[in-house]
Parts: C-alpha cells; structure tokens; sequence
C-alpha cells in the first residue's frame, strides 16, 4: 500500500513503523473474513481493513473524527486479522498508533473520559483494585447486571507449596487475577511443585503494561513495564523463565524488547526479560508423560477448551494446552469458530458491552454445543467474560490438573 506520511510523525520512530505496516498491506480483505467485529456489524470500517484506511489517512495529514474514533474503538485487538493475513501485516503495532493519534486529536464525551480514566487508573494497581472489588462484591445485588459479571465470587486460593527445588522460575501474578481469581497462580504454583519446579514471586511486579498501553495512556504501560523489569532482574540469573498464566500478559511482556527499543537504559534488560518469558502451556508440554501416569483416569468429564487470542493470535500459539490436557488423560473438544474472540478483551467488554456480549452469546452457544461440563481457558478476562452467560463451570485450564493432582 502506498503512503505519503504527513510530517507531524514522518521520520518518527512510530512512524517508520507504521509506514512498514502500511507498505506490507495489499488490501485483500482475507482479514475481514475472520474480524468479529465486521461478522457482527457488516461495516467496511469495523473490520481491519477499513480501520487500516482509517489510519492511514490520518497519519497522511487527515483529520480524524469522533466517527474515526468510534471504529477504532470497535476493534477488539484480538489479532485473528493476523493469523489471517498473507502478507503478515502487524495490524496490532498499528493500531496501537493509530489511537494513539486519534487520541491526541479528538475530545471524548465527559462520560467516556472519566470511565476510561477509572479503569486505567485503578485497574492495574492491585492495591486499589482489590478493596474496590472486595466492596463491589459487598453490594453486588444493588449493581446493574453488567457490574454484576464483573464481580464474581472469588474462589479461595489455597495453600500455596513451601519446598525448594534446583529447577525455579518466576510468576507474574497479574493486577486483577490476585483478587478475581487467586486460585489461578496458587494452582500453577502446585502444579510446578509436584513436577519439582520451585515458582517464585517478585514483590513489587504487577500490572503488564497492556491496559494503560492499550487504552492510549503508552507512557503509563512502558512505565509499568519499566517496573516489572526492575522487580525482575535480580532474578533473571536463577531462573529458567518467567511464567504467564494469563495469556493477556504474556503476549505484552514478551513485546518488552520491542516496545522498549528505543529506551537505551532498559532495551537489552528487555530483551532479555521477552526471551525468558514463556506461556505456562509452553512450560508443561516437558511434563506430559509425567502427568499422564499420575492423572490416568481421573479426570472423566468432556471439557471444552476455549483458547483466548492473546495466546492462538498474539503469541501464535496452538495445540499446546489441548495436548497438555490429553496426555492427562482429558476428553478436551473446541468449538466451532474456535478461533473467534469470545468479546473480553480487556477493558473491552466494559466500554463495549453490546458487541462484547453479542459475541460472548456466540461463544458460549458454540461451547454449549460440544457437549462439555467444563469450559476451561488461559487468560482471566475471558473466563469471566464467559462465566457471565453461562452456568457451566469456566475455569483456567491450570485449575483442572490442579485438582485432580489433590485426589
């Protein structure tokens, strides 16, 4: 695709990336064939390849509008578009820009600024989050039934494992999964400690960076990255990885190195950081032969396995929790259109709670159809975006090898 950068971001480092984007983009449209947003509302703007003419236009010098605006916040930053695309157009890094500019250029509505303003500001900060959730859940029947899904009951975490082992790795335990779900980084703990990994914790980690990042406030998000490397790197010299067990996080921090790139005091400790971070279904598949003796016959129910697109789009991964779970000896199906977002998101399913529940219905109407008694995923954004319309059980896949290692 040709372009002609206006000179506000020409010769810019976002700019030389974006115009590399645009170049690889041959306007094909293979990308809007698998774009939720576009299956749901048949607009050439709301699929990525009008967003991309979108964006491209205003980073020639057009002015953007609350309309441009409006279809960039549609998209839900799933990257199927991605997976898609022959020409591998990282739609993703140029959206990023897009909004960013779109952002700068174009007021919100008051109502807009002070909800994403709440979110960005208190989402990733556990320390507000958690007595702020544990208060929602005091009055949680008083709540609109959107509020509600956002405040499940929280599951107790369970004892997390005190030995030592030679093999250790590091744990991001996340901003919002602490309080939402904290049996998810206890059962990983348990899981590595009967496999003879020792998982540890930094302190004063938390919140990736993807939420401020992708909510427009980047400074924020490389801020957040900035300390999590900080709390990371006196350990990086005894530990084989640093684990994700929530697929939003790990797509974010294995982009350190590339997101960083340009800070010279933190590039290469970046670097560094994205190439020991590994997804927890890329650490366990070494555990397979192990857990099969061990779990053989165990586990008996029909499970569904919903894979979130941070992890099948973003980190471009696969097959591995599937196969995980049936060398366990599990009956794991997907669904139909498994590879279609189930309207999470993030903070989406908050600033877009018609289309995120529109494409939730969906899902959860292909799950229903596999027949499963449990639904299981990998990020906690999608569990509780799901367990909000169903009451089939929706827990991290983690969570299931967790329990029936107990018995």
């Amino acid at each position: 695709m040709q372009t002609n950068l206006a000179d506000f971001i020409k010769g810019t480092r976002e700019g030389d990336e974006a115009e590399a984007i645009l170049r690889a983009c041959v306007h094909c449209g293979f990308c809007t064939a698998t774009c939720p947003t576009y299956q749901l509302l048949g607009d050439e703007l709301d699929g990525p390849r009008g967003r991309i003419y979108l964006i491209k236009q205003v980073l020639e010098g057009a002015e953007p509008t609350r309309k441009t605006q409006i279809h960039l916040d549609r998209c839900l930053t799933c990257r199927n578009c991605e997976t898609t695309c022959p020409s591998g157009v990282k739609y993703g890094r140029l959206a990023d820009i897009g909004r960013r500019v779109v952002e700068e250029r174009v007021s919100r509505p008051l109502s807009e600024r002070i909800t994403r303003t709440v979110l960005k500001e208190s989402l990733p900060r556990e320390w507000l989050f958690k007595p702020a959730f544990k208060a929602g859940q005091l009055v949680r029947p008083l709540l609109s039934k959107n509020l509600q899904d956002k405040l499940p009951p929280t599951p107790a975490a369970g004892v997390w494992p005190t030995r030592t082992h030679a093999r250790k790795m590091l744990v991001l335990e996340g901003c919002v999964q602490p309080s939402m779900g904290p049996n998810i980084n206890s059962s990983t703990a348990r899981v590595l400690d009967a496999v003879g990994v020792q998982l540890m914790v930094a302190p004063k980690a938390g919140c990736c960076g993807a939420l401020r990042f992708h909510m427009n406030d980047q400074e924020g998000g490389l801020d957040d990255m900035r300390r999590n490397i900080d709390a990371w790197w006196p350990y990086v010299d005894q530990v084989e990885a640093i684990v994700m067990n929530a697929s939003g996080c790990g797509v974010t921090v294995k982009e350190y190195g590339h997101l960083l790139a340009h800070d010279s005091a933190y590039a290469a400790k970046a670097e560094r950081i994205s190439a020991l971070t590994r997804d927890l279904s890329e650490i366990m598949p070494e555990f397979e032969t192990e857990l099969g003796a061990r779990l053989k016959g165990k586990i008996t129910k029909r499970v569904a396995y919903h894979p979130p697109c941070t992890l099948q789009h973003g980190q471009q991964i696969r097959g591995k929790v599937e196969g995980v779970l049936r060398a366990a000896g599990v009956d794991v199906v997907l669904c139909a259109d498994s590879h279609l977002c189930c309207g999470s998101a993030g903070t989406y399913s908050v600033l877009q709670p018609e289309l995120s529940h529109a494409l939730r219905d969906q899902k959860l109407a292909n799950l229903r159809a596999t027949g499963a008694e449990e639904i299981v995923s990998a990020n906690i954004g999608c569990l509780t975006h799901l367990q909000s319309g169903t009451d089939t059980p929706v827990t991290h896949w983690i969570e299931l090898i967790d329990r029936a290692l107990a018995h």
